[in-house]
């Protein structure tokens, strides 16, 4: 059976990181028979999650394990797709895992009140006289992080306009389609569904994660895809399940 690793649910998603909820959205998508557990660092193949254990196999990144479920195992999550529309859903889940991804991160880590409602609960299992040196030394290489990716040398008001450039991309490609191709999902939907949640998510409060939850169609379309393929749930991020 395929072992998934990954942080456990949080601030009421199924993941706290978006790549581990693509990866499980992929696996429940794939109907294969999977567990999850909580990650190791010092076991994760290329040091971050998600990760899996196939065979006794380890392979990391959410893109991999696509690739690895797709050739092992014979899945085709693009059925019937065109070569246009494959292009269309690289570039848009791209858009996702290496932009307002990022933004994300910002306003999760950086932002004082939402750092302390959420990231802050990470370090827990750290002792307590040696927390706060931990808790900084993490968040200044997260601000490296941002810099280095370049992001983070953008004003607060730049990142909001820049995470919101690709939201609303999103909920305009959505339109009023069932799924981001047509009536049944793709495997651009994992993404898509991953990252809209997360940006939804209401405990961290932004003026990006306003605009990603003032999209009617966005809303309704977490709530489509939670009742498909979390129908244990009831609604995740607010956003209620939908038939």
């Amino acid at each position: 059976m395929i072992t998934l690793y990954g942080s456990g649910p949080n601030f009421g998603l199924p993941d706290a990181s978006p790549f581990v909820t693509k990866a499980e959205t992929l696996l429940r998508m794939s109907k294969l028979p999977f567990k999850k557990a909580l990650m190791s660092f010092s076991k994760a193949p290329k040091g971050k999650i998600p990760y899996i254990e196939d065979d006794g196999q380890l392979l990391g990144d959410s893109t991999l394990i696509r690739w690895h479920l797709e050739k092992k195992y014979g899945i085709d999550f693009d059925q019937g797709l065109s070569a246009e529309q494959l292009a269309i859903s690289w570039a848009f889940e791209k858009m996702a895992e290496d932009n307002l991804y990022w933004a994300s991160v910002y306003f999760r880590w950086m932002i004082e009140d939402n750092f302390r409602k959420g990231p802050v609960n990470f370090f827990k299992g750290v002792p307590a006289p040696v927390r706060p040196v931990v808790v900084s030394m993490i968040r200044r290489r997260l601000r490296k992080t941002l810099n280095g990716q370049g992001i983070g040398r953008h004003s607060e008001d730049e990142i909001t306009a820049i995470g919101i450039r690709s939201i609303d991309a999103m909920a305009a490609y959505l339109g009023d389609k069932t799924f981001f191709m047509g009536r049944e999902p793709a495997g651009i939907d994992a993404t898509m569904f991953a990252f809209a949640v997360s940006a939804i998510c209401p405990l961290f409060e932004s003026d990006l994660q306003r605009a990603a939850a003032s999209h009617d169609n966005l809303r309704r379309y977490v709530g489509r895809m939670t009742a498909r393929f979390y129908p244990e749930l009831s609604e995740i991020a607010g956003c209620q399940a939908a038939a």
